[in-house]
């Protein structure tokens, strides 16, 4: 799902916003998540799940087309961990479908 497909599910959902009000609720909530993120703080939606911010440290790679080694810098990353209830959630819905789960 796209952002923009987020934004017309939720406009169809809710006949008593106009869509422009809730393109700028999706793009304040991104927004937050990003700012947040980027201060180093952690974001926990409950039953969703979390967002936090991993470094990595600098390490010697290599460059796959010569195998040259190269130096790659210590970098940060974003890391969601997804909830308890998305999981059961997703699992779930593999189950109706007739794949397999592991428990």
């Amino acid at each position: 799902m796209t952002k923009s497909e987020l934004i017309a599910e939720l406009s169809a959902a809710n006949p008593h916003l106009l869509s422009r009000d809730v393109e700028l609720i999706v793009a304040t909530i991104f927004n937050e998540i990003t700012a947040a993120l980027s201060r180093g703080e952690r974001v926990e939606l409950r039953g969703f799940g979390a967002f936090t911010v991993k470094k990595r440290d600098a390490r010697t790679g290599r460059n796959p087309r010569t195998g040259e080694a190269v130096p790659v810098d210590e970098k940060a990353v974003p890391f969601f961990k997804a909830g308890k209830e998305l999981r059961e959630r997703v699992n779930k819905g593999k189950a109706a479908r007739g794949e397999v789960v592991a428990a």
